[in-house]
């Protein structure tokens, strides 16, 4: 009898314990579905402002990108340089986060000028060759190996892909400067050196700021100067948004260029 009652008792606990066939036409729960990727900008004020009527693209650009598809992070920060950037650590905590399939849009060269061992000790070497200097800080007394601001870049791409993630270099927005009814253009430094290092570490290029000159002299000085919430660098949040359509306008121009496929279709805001 006891014998009987426990094989019930068995057969019942299997019959529970395993889920029988999913009925044809009726299939098994989906996995959880893979995060959606994130997209990264890091650089300077004219990426990310906070100051009261002002605006950096970075902030701007989110419109433009489809939120279901991609997350947009700014971590661009002002005052800061491709050096300093890296030795304050800010690169490490994008790194940190960073995964397969994630991109990174870089923009610096702003505040790449000036002494390499003030107070602020943000200046790199010029160009973008193997050159080193160290320095000692005139304030703190930290002495530092400064590397060119082309070697700063090239860090930032590789360690990207070493991550798994896709970076695109961007030459910095112009400021407001004009000369003989053109906006001047630093086609002879930072922009240069922005093109040649993602020549040579074989990365996407916008010329940012070449695309963003022609659009402001297609305006004319009258219509820019609304762009503008300071002397000639930050940007009101309508600049920001020429800016950010600019940085598209860019994208969409390269060739196979896998961030494309998260914009909004037909445009943006």
């Amino acid at each position: 009898m006891m014998t009987c009652y426990s094989l019930a008792l068995a057969i019942l606990f299997l019959s529970l314990s395993c889920p029988l066939p999913a009925a044809e036409g009726n299939p098994s729960p989906a996995a959880p579905p893979r995060a959606k990727p994130t997209l990264f900008l890091i650089g300077d004020s004219t990426v990310r402002n906070r100051t009261r009527g002002q605006l950096g693209w970075g902030d701007a650009i989110a419109a433009w990108f489809d939120a279901s598809k991609i997350t947009v992070t700014n971590r661009a920060l002002g005052g800061r340089s491709s050096r300093t950037f890296l030795t304050e650590g800010l690169w490490d905590k994008v790194l940190a986060e960073l995964k397969p399939g994630d991109f990174v849009l870089m923009q610096f060269g702003h505040n790449d000028g000036g002494p390499l061992d003030d107070a602020k000790a943000r200046a790199s070497l010029k160009g973008n060759g193997d050159e080193t200097r160290v320095v000692t800080n005139q304030v703190s007394g930290k002495v530092e190996t400064v590397h060119t601001y082309g070697w700063y870049m090239c860090k930032y791409i590789s360690d990207a892909k070493a991550r798994g993630a896709t970076p695109i270099v961007l030459s910095l927005v112009p400021r407001k400067i004009w000369k003989d009814g053109k906006i001047a253009r630093a086609s002879n430094d930072y922009a240069k050196w922005a093109a040649e290092t993602a020549l040579a570490e074989n990365v996407a290029f916008v010329d940012l700021n070449e695309i963003v000159a022609r659009h402001y002299e297609e305006l004319g000085p009258e219509k820019v100067n609304a762009l503008f919430g300071d002397e000639h660098t930050h940007t009101t949040p309508e600049g920001a948004k020429l800016n950010a359509q600019s940085v598209v306008e860019g994208l969409r121009a390269l060739e196979n260029c896998p961030l494309v496929s998260f914009l909004v279709p037909g445009g943006g805001p």
